[in-house]
């Protein structure tokens, strides 16, 4: 009969495969919240490494390392993470008006709640000329660096997309350029074969309100005695 583990994610397989997923899974999810690391294939051979465990071992689930990631937020990071994760998103909200003319969708760490202090304010851009881009970031005198950037658009398919970075102010964002045909089709996730999550100016100021709402409640409350 299965049990599961504390960390919520992890399942006994009544072998040792399972515990070592779960102890690179915490390894990795330091080495991601501690050292800024965010290719999350990388952490993983990382944290293998430093314990020890055969690099042919199965690893685990991203899915696995995002819950391992939370999980080390809520015991070392409880105070600063949700403080430090509403100052990014108030920052991805000014993105998304900032580029408003290019359809911006938030995606990643800032959106999906996990987002520490090396997280970046990640959007997608949707241009049929990533020039638009660059030149729009050029007539407001926004230094940046240009790179690509390989996603996944279907399970056999992959595509290299122009990436811009520059920082507002001591926030670092990071946009990727896509064509609008690809509006409606997002990127596969890194992790999986679902698309990855995006969010619109609505659908961001909705998460703002509901991670603000507690903090309301607990306000009247502590007026009302």
């Amino acid at each position: 009969m299965q049990r599961r583990h504390s960390g919520g994610a992890f399942r006994d397989d009544g072998g040792r495969d399972g515990e070592n997923r779960r102890r690179i899974a915490v390894e990795a999810a330091r080495l991601i919240s501690e050292h800024g690391i965010r290719d999350y294939h990388v952490a993983k051979r990382k944290a293998a490494e430093r314990l020890g465990i055969a690099a042919d071992t199965a690893l685990p689930k991203n899915s696995e390392i995002e819950e391992a990631l939370r999980e080390h937020q809520r015991l070392f990071d409880a105070k600063e993470q949700p403080r430090r994760l509403a100052l990014l998103r108030e920052s991805a909200r000014e993105a998304l008006l900032f580029f408003a003319r290019f359809e911006p969708r938030l995606v990643g760490a800032v959106l999906d709640g996990s987002a520490d202090r090396h997280s970046a304010v990640c959007l997608h851009l949707y241009a049929d000329e990533a020039e638009a881009v660059a030149q729009f970031l050029g007539e407001q005198r926004i230094p940046h660096e240009e790179h690509d950037r390989r996603l996944r658009l279907t399970r056999d398919s992959e595509q290299d997309f122009p990436v811009f970075q520059f920082s507002a102010g001591t926030i670092p964002v990071d946009v990727t350029v896509l064509p609008t045909a690809l509006l409606r089709q997002a990127p596969l996730d890194r992790g999986s074969d679902k698309p990855m999550a995006r969010a619109n100016l609505a659908a961001l100021d909705a998460l703002i309100a509901a991670a603000a709402a507690p903090d309301d409640r607990d306000q009247r409350l502590a007026s009302a005695t």
